[in-house]
Formats: structure tokens, sequence, C-alpha cells
């Protein structure tokens, strides 16, 4: 649908973004109908987390959001403590405001997007067909082969593969913490994604390091398929450890 654009002189690397943002409205508009008839739930947008839920405050998805957020910036922070100490990148601190407006867009739009898809509906829809748990694994394995470039070779597909799935089951878990409120799970994505952009075009200088480590590929690494992020998405997962507890337990977030 989308490609009926260029002609009226869209440009093609346009094309595919108002392609995405045609689908996600379009999956928007048919939610609260899906909600209804599939989930037999009233309240849409309760169900998906976005709103709380009748016998929860205001206050739950804002502290849930400020809590994602800081979770991101903890995990950015373990990934740029050993660039700066090991001499891998050097600290620039330049950014400009356009630098600064397109992080936070990235931080809203994937965030919002993503999470409404894989951390709401999906994990729900898979809730219907198998166990809670089972419902969290089977998210976690969609969103990480979805998100995977195959085209990087076995080691880094595989990293890569690991880091996102890890990352999946971590922002599931985040979601059942924060009582069912999805924007936890924003804040933490999206504060990652923006973040990390906000991070390469400015604040951080990125030297040759060992995408092992840091991510692949080497020139613009995606930490997720490196050591380091993995390896504190697993410390997180043990910190989150009450909360995996809970995940086999019915879900009581409210209607």
């Amino acid at each position: 649908m989308a490609s009926a654009l260029i002609p009226l002189g869209i440009p093609n690397s346009s094309v595919s973004l108002i392609g995405t943002l045609l689908s996600f409205s379009l999956f928007l508009v048919v939610m609260p109908l899906w909600v209804q008839r599939r989930w037999q739930r009233k309240q849409c947008w309760i169900a998906l987390g976005i709103l709380p839920s009748r016998n929860q405050a205001w206050k739950v998805p804002v502290v849930a959001l400020w809590r994602g957020l800081r979770m991101a910036v903890g995990l950015l922070g373990i990934l740029v403590i050993p660039i700066l100490l090991s001499g891998w990148g050097t600290w620039r601190g330049d950014w400009t405001l356009t630098t600064a407006m397109n992080a936070l867009g990235l931080c809203l739009g994937v965030g919002i997007a993503e999470e409404i898809i894989f951390r709401a509906w999906l994990w729900t829809e898979l809730q219907h067909l198998t166990s809670r748990f089972g419902a969290v694994i089977g998210q976690a394995l969609v969103f990480s082969v979805v998100h995977t470039r195959f085209n990087l070779g076995v080691m880094p597909m595989l990293g890569l593969l690991t880091g996102l799935f890890l990352l999946g089951i971590t922002l599931a878990i985040q979601r059942n913490h924060d009582q069912g409120s999805l924007w936890g799970c924003i804040g933490m994505h999206g504060g990652l994604v923006g973040g990390w952009f906000l991070l390469t075009q400015g604040l951080l200088d990125l030297s040759e390091a060992p995408a092992f480590l840091l991510g692949y590929p080497a020139a613009q690494p995606n930490p997720l398929s490196g050591l380091i992020a993995i390896t504190a998405l697993v410390l997180l997962l043990i910190w989150q450890w009450p909360s995996v507890q809970r995940i086999s337990q019915p879900e009581r977030w409210g209607s």
C-alpha cells in the first residue's frame, strides 16, 4: 500500500517507514474489537497495559515508566564504563537538539509500538494457547527471531539471538512486576534504543573494540550481540528472580 506513494515523489527510503506506520495504525484500530471478541475484555487499553486498571492508581504507570528508564540507564552504563576504561572509546559529549529529539522519538516510538505488539498483544495471545510461563518464552523467541540479522555469520547471529531472547524475557517479567502496566517495558526498551542512539551519535566516540564483547558488527555494533550486554541481562534476570517465580501464577491485573 505504501509503495503507491512513490509516484507522488515520496523517497524510497521513507516508503518503508510510512508502510510500517500505516500497518501499526491499522493494528491499533483493530485492537479494541480484537480484545473484546478474542480476550473477552471490555477495556482494550487496560488489557494492553496502557491505562491502569480500576484497582490501580494513576501513579502505577508513571512509577513503572521511571523504573524502566532507570534500568535502561543502568544497562547502558554497564556498557559504557568498560568502553571508557579499556580505551575502546572516548567520551566526546557532543549532542544537538536534533539528535536529542531523534533519540526521544526512537525511545517513544520503538518502545510503545514494539511493547504493544510483543509484551501486550503477543504475550496475551500465547497465554490462550499455553501457560503464562510458556507464553513468556514464546514471545521472547518470536521477538528475537524477528529482530535478528541472519547475514552476520553464525557466531554474531547466535549472540544477537541470545541477547534479544534475554531482553524479551526481562521485559515480560518487568511487566509482571509492574502489575500489568506496559510502561516499565516501554521505558526500558525505548530507553535502551534511544539511549544507545544518543551515545553513538555524538556522546561517545567508539574505536575498534572486540566485537564478541561489545557487539557485532564491529563498525556499528548492536550491543545485544556482545558478551557484556548478555552478561548484564543475565544478572538482571537473577535480580528479577522473585518476579520470575510469580509468572506461573494466574493473572491478577484487573479488567
